[in-house]
């Protein structure tokens, strides 16, 4: 499969994936990541295994991207949660009781 990182074109097998992420040892995933074989690797560590460039050079989407089409299973960041507003005392007794909620 043909696709471009980093204003380069690749192309790209899942076997030819497969055979660079051999022997590599994942590092840390603490953001988006990509399951190869039974392993997890971050994003940028396949990119950089993958293309020979610096992790700089690329976004993790564009990774994300072409793993997610060559058909591997890809974690993206989790949302975070919107923030809950805090009710003052007034506020949440004025709500109990059915009152509009000023902002």
């Amino acid at each position: 499969m043909r696709c471009v990182i980093a204003r380069f074109p690749f192309d790209l097998t899942k076997s030819g994936v497969l055979e660079s992420m051999k022997g590599v040892k994942p590092e840390q995933a603490s953001g988006e990541s990509v399951i190869i074989g039974r392993r997890t690797y971050p994003v940028k560590q396949v990119g950089q295994v993958i293309t020979r460039q610096d992790r700089r050079d690329f976004s993790a989407s564009e990774v994300l991207r072409a793993m997610t089409r060559l058909g591997f299973t890809c974690r993206e960041l989790p949302q975070a949660p919107a923030p809950t507003r805090v009710l003052n005392p007034l506020q949440q007794a004025s709500a109990m009781l059915g009152a509009p909620v000023a902002a």
